[in-house]
């Protein structure tokens, strides 16, 4: 058996990583790569492998850093099946579809705006693309409601865990059989935060494992709890309210954007914050509010108690409004505060929030409100890292908003929750740290090799391949 991992290595967006076992080739995660355009564009480009040799594709969950390449891989040969939750396979048609629009309005925007000695740039798929690998997609239900495996051939089977990430997001563990032998193999695509609301906490692994590929996003950073969060971020908008501020939220439409309207459900129901206008400026968030309508059995059990009683569901309220059209949303540019505008994506990397913070970061008064991990390079990064002025659509703008991060509200599991997963394992020889930027993992490895002494820790490069 051979592992390579050809993205998410020592970096957090591009999962790929490619297991070849008997001459059958099984790719987990097809993701984009996010960050600086001059450094994704060459990696989004291609594949560092043969698509059409490829025999079987098993999706973690629905963000586009982890299946935002699949209408490529199918563009360029993939003829497999691609082996998905229920909920991520409705999920990632969405994020899929998104991804190609956003794609051919960045492009026309750049094309249009070239300034001398700059290139024009394409999309790398289109909306087509996407239905043509939507049509790869085979629904796999959880473990725990199907109580069956999914055999890939005579000597590979795999089953789906709740990886409590975001709506469908799993665990991954495969069994296979290689000279008489078998190993089994666990991939944990990201690893939710304890006590998120709407979903169950990441189920535990009941076999043993032997090999491990682990995320590692916060691996040296342990997050506030959740009411610590309410609490901060009640005084926030109250503050807000008084002083008539914009409150600007880059959020990935999935995950992030179901669990932060929860809360303000909560929030504004208990009277602890005035009842602040706040809309929703992603025509996608609006599309999976129906997924997690449609998927409601997927809800942990709190989310029951909070909602049970007659009246407003968990992510609708009557001071949230869903914006769609591009005219909705530049009128929330002339609108007076106070508001809350929650705008993918979640980088600011590109989508409509990037419009939004153009529009308010020189303002004294605005609130950009980052809520998630920033990958390097990113927008994003930029600003929760002092830089100012930032480049924006190809112009220069001092950073005048006031800035805040609530960590805390990060769907990945912190460091604490992180080495309590994979110490509960049994089995293992092998732990590789993924989905990470390399100053988390070498914090987190050797914490994690003093609770583990006899565990080989690893923290492989881009296109690092590992015989086991």
């Amino acid at each position: 058996m051979n592992i390579a991992f050809l993205g998410a290595a020592q970096k957090v967006t591009g999962s790929k990583h490619l297991i070849e076992t008997n001459g059958f080739k099984i790719l987990l995660d097809c993701g984009l790569h996010q960050g600086r355009r001059s450094e994704t564009n060459e990696l989004n480009s291609a594949f560092p492998f043969n698509p059409s040799e490829i025999d079987a594709v098993i999706l973690s969950h629905g963000h586009a850093d982890h299946c935002g390449m699949l209408p490529l891989l199918v563009k360029s040969g993939f003829r497999g099946n691609i082996y998905a939750s229920p909920a991520t396979v409705d999920v990632a048609g969405y994020i899929m579809r998104d991804s190609a629009k956003i794609q051919e309005q960045d492009a026309s925007y750049h094309n249009t705006h070239l300034r001398p000695g700059e290139d024009p740039i394409s999309p790398l798929y289109s909306t087509e693309d996407v239905e043509q690998a939507v049509a790869h997609f085979v629904p796999v239900p959880y473990f725990l409601h199907s109580k069956e495996w999914t055999r890939l051939n005579e000597q590979v089977r795999f089953k789906l865990y709740d990886a409590g990430h975001i709506l469908g997001s799993s665990i991954v563990l495969l069994e296979i059989t290689e000279d008489g032998k078998t190993k089994t193999v666990a991939f944990t695509g990201d690893i939710g935060h304890k006590d998120t609301p709407l979903l169950r906490d990441p189920e535990n692994i009941a076999e043993p494992v032997n090999i491990l590929i682990s995320e590692c996003t916060y691996g040296n950073r342990v997050h506030k709890t959740l009411e610590e969060a309410k609490a901060n971020l009640a005084k926030l908008i109250t503050l807000a309210f008084e002083h008539k501020s914009k409150i600007i939220v880059p959020s990935f439409s999935l995950g992030r954007t179901q669990e932060l309207i929860y809360i303000l459900h909560q929030l504004t129901d208990s009277g602890t914050i005035p009842r602040l206008p706040i809309y929703i400026d992603s025509p996608l968030a609006a599309n999976l509010g129906d997924v997690f309508i449609k998927h409601a059995e997927e809800y942990n059990t709190s989310t029951w108690k909070d909602f049970a009683k007659p009246g407003e569901p968990p992510l609708a309220f009557h001071n949230l409004e869903y914006t769609h059209s591009v005219e909705d949303s530049k009128r929330l540019n002339t609108l007076p505060g106070p508001f809350m505008v929650i705008s993918a994506s979640g980088m600011c990397e590109g989508g409509r929030v990037v419009h939004h913070i153009k529009n308010n970061i020189t303002d004294e008064h605005a609130i950009i409100m980052f809520t998630g991990y920033q990958a390097e390079g990113t927008l994003g990064r930029k600003i929760i890292e002092g830089v100012s002025p930032v480049r924006i659509m190809g112009e220069e703008y001092p950073v005048l908003a006031h800035i805040v991060k609530f960590n805390e509200f990060s769907a990945h599991a912190d460091q604490d929750q992180l080495l309590e997963y994979i110490t509960n394992l049994h089995g293992l020889e092998k732990v590789f740290l993924v989905h990470t930027e390399a100053s988390q993992a070498t914090s987190f490895a050797p914490i994690l090799k003093e609770k583990m002494p006899t565990v080989d820790i690893i923290v492989p490069k881009f296109q690092d391949s590992f015989d086991l």
